[in-house]
């Protein structure tokens, strides 16, 4: 029988701690920015800033389909 020691996960579970308050901030950053519509008025819009936004969809699409597992991650 094999007898199964308990490990000490400490360290690991600091670590994911940190990486989830360095996501939840970066999230505050982009929802701030979002709200405040990427810093541009309706009037000075143009396709560069249409291509700006698509870019950061197409980078968190990635993200959310790794996270969900949609997308090229789906099973």
């Amino acid at each position: 029988m094999t007898i199964r020691r308990a490990t000490d996960n400490s360290k690991a579970l600091d670590a994911f701690i940190a990486a989830k308050a360095e996501i939840d901030v970066m999230l505050e950053r982009l929802k701030a920015l979002s709200d405040d519509h990427f810093e541009t008025h309706p009037d000075e819009i143009h396709w560069g800033h249409v291509g700006t936004l698509k870019h950061y969809a197409g980078l968190l699409r990635q993200i959310t389909d790794s996270a969900f597992k949609e997308g090229e991650h789906a099973a």
